[in-house]
């Protein structure tokens, strides 16, 4: 695991959401390729693959221990910000084959110029609609820890 001086994450139980803010030595562009191209993708978070661009492209995620979970993009305002739905409910083992709008969270990636780089936020939200929320928020937020801490390599590795 790489160390950081980047804080981990935060759980809001209240709010039901996860956030972590991160800064990363690489330009904005760089990051944004990183969270939102599926070869870069690929490198550090899951398996990304999508059928199109842009909001409504379908795609989804794999990791060696479970199976392809489905997302959508939501939202994009490029460079900037995009957000995702996935139906990553942990608790019910197996992700569903598509994302189900009813029991899903949306992550939105927020990209800021910092000095000497970017200053990267996550916020996963709707974690109440989940299966068990208090697992699932412990669960993702130690996800982001991992995740994040991987693409900050991988682009340091890079620069």
């Amino acid at each position: 695991m790489t160390m950081t001086s980047n804080q981990p994450s935060v759980v809001d139980q209240g709010a039901f959401t996860v956030r972590r803010t991160i800064w990363i030595a690489a330009p904005i562009e760089k990051v944004w390729s990183a969270v939102t191209e599926p070869a870069h993708i690929s490198r550090w978070f899951g398996r990304a693959a999508f059928e199109g661009t842009g909001v409504g492209a379908r795609g989804t995620l794999t990791w060696e221990d479970r199976g392809a979970v489905p997302l959508r993009i939501e939202a994009i305002d490029a460079p900037r910000t995009i957000s995702y739905r996935w139906s990553n409910d942990d608790a019910l083992g197996q992700p569903p084959e598509q994302v189900d709008d009813e029991h899903s969270t949306v992550f939105t990636f927020t990209l800021e110029a910092a000095p000497d780089g970017t200053q990267l936020t996550v916020v996963e939200i709707g974690f109440e609609t989940t299966s068990d929320p208090g697992a699932n928020l412990e669960s993702h937020r130690r996800g982001w820890d991992e995740e994040l801490d991987e693409l900050i390599a991988l682009l340091k590795a890079s620069s």
